[in-house]
């Protein structure tokens, strides 16, 4: 056996020390709900164990808990007055039982005692990604889960929170609401055109997007997000070739109300001064029947690119304003009813890159190259519960809106700008009915349909007098039927198996097509059908209490569409992925002591869509080839004290174009054959440490590092600039109460410029580089208040 293999398993085995939590107080804040996610919310606080001994106490309401305050002494509030009791069992483990009846006054008649109750499931961290609530410990894949507090501390952001978290997310850095998202080293290109996203993004159950970019929802008030990597074919079908993003959101509260607000200014070196604020209110408008919740937030980040040509600095602006509100209502014990609506806007001054000759933080270009982000969802849940089934319907309303503008001047030639406009149409509907895992059985069955409609338009020219360019319609329609379940063959040893068998209808057709081009109807349109199956299976073994080993095969899939090259428009084919993976996973992040996990992955893609650059300097999309993609994937943390947390992620990823088609083998040459944007290695260290500075005061602290390798912008030697190989830091320090405090921070500690992205305007491609710096050292302060 080689010494790495016994350094894994010596660790995986080492004994875990419980911590004794009884007496030891901690800002804990717990909100009104099910016990079910009061007792999760509190071992993910506490880092403790907490067991359910009665499946009938399992659904029933409690109350908030907010305070510094023991484990005994929040499970005492909070069980008050439900005819329940708890105790401790074991170092950092607890039980929550009935209350045993008074004794009875008169002696009682003889009956036979009743059966003892089996216990419900103990509060074990729950995968909800997985469409039936699945347990961590039983998932048979790689997921990542990341609290919703984490995420916010240190100031509410938007996606690149969540890249900064994780090792294995990664994304193209064209500015907020216009960037593509990469997990486990599959990405196809820089630019957003006609293909679908290789990463879906979810808002609870629904779609936030299909073919468009990542609208970057800012996530203030959200529970968690989950991180599936993938393909995620049979579950989310097209457009899941990557992994899914699941963003939860917190659930209205028809109980309480509730309120929260939040600011900050922030002052960036060599730049100018930020600033943010947000507000959540929950308000109960019949007491146990409906409630809203509704958040607000406006951010203003400041610009810190010069542009030497027009003698202005700090150009790149952005602000964004949104939010969203969600209206629930409990129709008796089984039926929940949430609709719901999210809107935001983004505005951007100007683009975020410099000149790589050039001076620090700065570029020479001849106009402003705006970009303007609308997004608006409105959605309708509707949840109902029978024993242990669970039916959920989801419907959805997307409207995206994405404008662009590039410089397209030529050397001694007039001001010249390029404009792109993408305008998006979702519509998703879901009905599935699920079991979870009881009694060796967990299953889930559902239809989804979705319709898309994208639209891109584009003109070219001198400013006030641009002329249209030809663009493109892609439209498709998805009607899917799937199925998933698990099955536990004996004791630790289960077979997971599922299909999906999707009907989809494409058709597109050109936009502004010259003249000359529109004689030839087959030139400008296109329509077919095409019916694709995704099957998957997974096998997960449990070696000993906690430990976990798995292997999973599975599938996926994007459709065609039309694009443009060289004023022409051309059809290019869906791609597909399959993934074989194996990997190991102990204990829980956040919970455990120590938690470990670790995964390789082998990645088959076919028909490879990817954009990359025509003759008029353009990009455009086609079909490039075939290729493959090994990952290796690793993470591991440790709480040495109760109080005290270490992260240490690092992943590797080695992917190639194999067997690019004709027009791109003579491109594909040494590294350029490489795909694009994802680095071969990133890694990622994070410390999060809490103390009590009085009865009133408790600090938090947390730091983090995170390495982001080399990588190339595309496929070819026009889009083979290097990236990548720079360091990002960030410490935040907050001081306070739980429901007031008082937060300072600093993202880019060292001030590192950087190169996050090559790509300026693609009419330069040909005659000089570019970087996207990091934000420079940013410092912000920031207050909180919960009411």
């Amino acid at each position: 056996m080689r010494s790495p293999d016994r350094f894994l398993i010596a660790a995986i085995l080492l004994p875990l020390a419980p911590a004794a939590q009884a007496e030891v107080r901690q800002p804990i804040d717990l909100p009104a709900g099910p016990m079910r996610e009061a007792m999760v919310a509190l071992g993910r606080q506490t880092g403790v164990s907490i067991s359910v001994a009665d499946a009938g106490l399992w659904r029933q309401r409690v109350p908030a808990v907010r305070g510094h305050l023991s484990v005994a002494d929040a499970l005492r509030r909070m069980l008050d007055g439900s005819g329940a009791t708890f105790a401790a069992i074991a170092p950092g483990v607890w039980r929550v039982m009935r209350q045993p009846p008074p004794p009875p006054r008169l002696r009682p008649a003889p009956h036979p005692a009743p059966p003892p109750t089996e216990d419900a499931p103990a509060t074990e961290i729950v995968v909800t990604a997985s469409k039936r609530d699945m347990r961590l410990g039983d998932y048979p894949g790689v997921v990542n889960l990341i609290d919703g507090n984490a995420l916010v501390f240190g100031g509410e952001g938007g996606t690149e929170a969540i890249s900064r978290r994780l090792a294995s997310v990664s994304s193209t850095h064209l500015g907020a609401g216009r960037n593509k998202l990469f997990i486990r080293g599959i990405a196809d290109s820089s630019f957003t055109g006609p293909t679908q996203a290789t990463v879906g993004q979810y808002l609870g159950d629904m779609r936030l997007n299909y073919n468009a970019p990542d609208p970057d929802l800012r996530l203030y008030d959200v529970a968690s997000v989950e991180v599936l990597e993938g393909p995620q074919g049979t579950l989310y079908g097209a457009g899941s070739l990557g992994g899914i993003i699941r963003v939860r959101r917190n659930d209205p509260d028809p109980d309480r109300f509730a309120a929260t607000l939040s600011a900050g200014i922030a002052t960036t070196a060599h730049g100018a001064e930020s600033g943010d604020a947000g507000a959540m209110l929950n308000l109960p408008l019949l007491h146990e029947r409906i409630g809203l919740r509704a958040v607000g937030y406006a951010v203003s980040d400041g610009g810190y690119i010069d542009d030497r040509a027009r003698g202005l600095d700090d150009i790149n602006r952005t602000r964004t304003l949104g939010g969203r509100a969600t209206l629930r209502a409990l129709a008796g014990e089984s039926w929940t009813i949430d609709i719901g609506g999210t809107f935001q806007r983004i505005n951007g001054e100007d683009s975020q890159y410099a000149d790589l000759d050039g001076p620090s933080l700065s570029r020479e270009s001849l106009v402003a190259q705006d970009f303007h982000s609308r997004y608006a969802l409105g959605d309708l849940v509707v949840t109902g519960t029978w024993d242990d089934l669970i039916f959920r319907s989801s419907t959805g309303i997307v409207r995206q809106r994405l404008s662009e503008s590039y410089d397209a001047t030529q050397p001694d030639g007039p001001p010249s700008l390029f404009r792109q406009r993408n305008r998006t149409s979702l519509v998703s509907t879901e009905n599935r009915l699920s079991r979870a895992m009881q009694d060796g059985l967990g299953w889930v069955v559902g239809t989804s349909f979705i319709h898309n409609s994208a639209r891109l338009t584009r003109s070219l020219g001198s400013i006030g007098r641009p002329r249209p360019a030809t663009g493109v319609r892609n439209e498709i329609d998805e009607l899917t039927l799937y199925g998933e379940a698990t099955v536990a063959l004996r004791p630790g040893l289960a077979l997971t198996g599922g299909g999906r068998i999707t009907h989809a209808r494409l058709s597109g057709a050109g936009l502004d097509v010259a003249p000359e081009i529109a004689l030839t109807r087959a030139g400008v349109q296109a329509d077919r059908r095409e019916t694709i199956l995704l099957p998957s299976f997974a096998i997960s073994a449990h070696a000993l209490p906690g430990l976990i080993f798995f292997g999973r095969y599975q599938k996926g899939f994007r459709p065609g569409g039309l694009a443009i090259s060289d004023d022409f428009v051309r059809r290019f084919r869906n791609d597909s992925i399959a993934t074989l993976e194996s990997g190991v996973r102990y204990g829980a992040p956040g919970r455990s002591r120590f938690d470990f996990a670790a995964s390789m992955a082998y990645t088959r893609w076919n028909n490879v869509q990817a954009d990359f650059v025509d003759g008029s300097g353009l990009p455009t999309t086609a079909n490039i080839g075939n290729g493959r993609i090994y990952s290796l994937d690793a993470r591991a943390g440790w709480r040495p004290l109760p109080n005290l947390g270490l992260e240490l992620a690092a992943v590797l990823n080695e992917g190639k174009l194999t067997d690019p088609t004709p027009a791109f083998r003579l491109a594909t040459l040494a590294t350029l054959s490489h795909l694009p944007n994802v680095a071969q290695l990133a890694a990622r260290a994070g410390l999060d440490y809490r103390a009590m500075l009085s009865d009133a005061l408790d600090m938090r602290l947390s730091a983090s590092a995170r390495y982001v390798g080399k990588s190339r912008l595309g496929v070819g030697p026009v889009l083979g600039a290097a990236q990548g190989d720079y360091l990002d830091s960030a410490l935040t320090l907050r001081i306070g109460r739980p429901d007031l405090g008082l937060t300072l921070g600093a993202t880019n500690l060292f001030d590192t410029v950087g190169n996050r992205f090559a790509l300026g305007s693609p009419f330069d491609l040909s005659r000089k580089e570019a970087i996207t710096p990091l934000r420079p050292r940013t410092i912000r302060l920031g207050i909180d208040r919960r009411f």
